[in-house]
């Protein structure tokens, strides 16, 4: 299991905070506290823009919390490799599969160095789970695979979570391919959790496209039906890729409908 205690010197000299980074405006939009003030201004300005945006954040943490529940306790999934980690914040997924099957594993993985430098905030797991955090990019899956493989036994099935992280790999990049080979090496049984944001949203369009001009990481909104077809060859788990707050909400909360769709989301079986 990796100990990043050693590796947050060095990646505090990675950090350049006067350019805004994906990890830490998100962060700033869930209202945490690791953020600078290029990342602040950024996320201020992207709420000028879009005033939904940190409702759309909070409603992909929601996402995040109901998929976790229902892999392990539908899904009987005890294992989770969560790509494009972010900062700590509430109910991460290790918090939520831990207090419901306390030896679920999981590997959560980013290439943000303030992610390695909080990493131990992620790593505190009680026997008999385990939870461990790889520095490194989407775009090695390989890798990522490798690295993953001494905390995950991939003989068992294995949820891979891509929440807001697809977004973050250009087209030219070949997001898809980095999903199937993520997918190929795992069991029967493993599943792929995905969420997005989306193209349909014109004030969205306009927000991600005065972020990207000044962003670290670009991010490429894309249209719900290409979303979905990230779900190839995989059986789809009802209701399907839908709005992020349509899939399988919390019977005691209501939420009145958004007049445009701006992220959808899907949880897939490989068969």
């Amino acid at each position: 299991m990796t100990d990043p205690a050693n590796a947050a010197e060095s990646a505090w000299d990675r950090v350049d905070t006067t350019i805004p980074h994906s990890a830490r405006v998100w962060n700033f939009l869930l209202g945490g506290k690791n953020h600078f003030a290029a990342d602040r201004e950024v996320g201020e300005r992207l709420l000028a823009m879009f005033p939904d945006f940190a409702m759309v954040a909070r409603l992909q943490r929601e996402f995040l919390r109901r998929a976790v529940k229902y892999l392990v306790t539908e899904a009987g999934v005890r294992q989770f490799l969560d790509l494009g980690t972010g900062l700590p914040t509430a109910e991460n997924t290790h918090e939520v599969a831990q207090s419901l099957a306390p030896e679920s594993r999981v590997v959560y993985v980013d290439n943000d160095p303030i992610v390695l430098v909080h990493a131990r905030a992620l790593l505190t797991s009680a026997p008999p789970g385990a939870t461990d955090y790889l520095d490194a990019d989407v775009r090695n899956p390989q890798e990522i695979l490798d690295g993953a493989a001494k905390t995950l036994d991939f003989r068992e099935p294995v949820a891979v979570m891509m929440l807001s992280i697809a977004g973050q790999v250009t087209d030219k990049d070949g997001p898809q391919q980095i999903i199937d080979t993520l997918l190929a090496p795992l069991v029967s049984g493993s599943y792929l959790a995905l969420s997005d944001g989306v193209d349909t949203n014109p004030a969205l369009v306009e927000a991600v496209r005065g972020y990207n001009r000044t962003a670290a990481n670009t991010y490429q909104l894309r249209s719900p039906a290409r979303l979905a077809e990230f779900f190839t060859g995989l059986e789809l788990v009802e209701p399907g890729v839908v709005p992020t707050p349509e899939w399988r909400p919390d019977p005691d909360r209501w939420d009145p409908p958004f007049p445009v769709v701006s992220a959808v989301c899907g949880v897939a079986r490989k068969p």
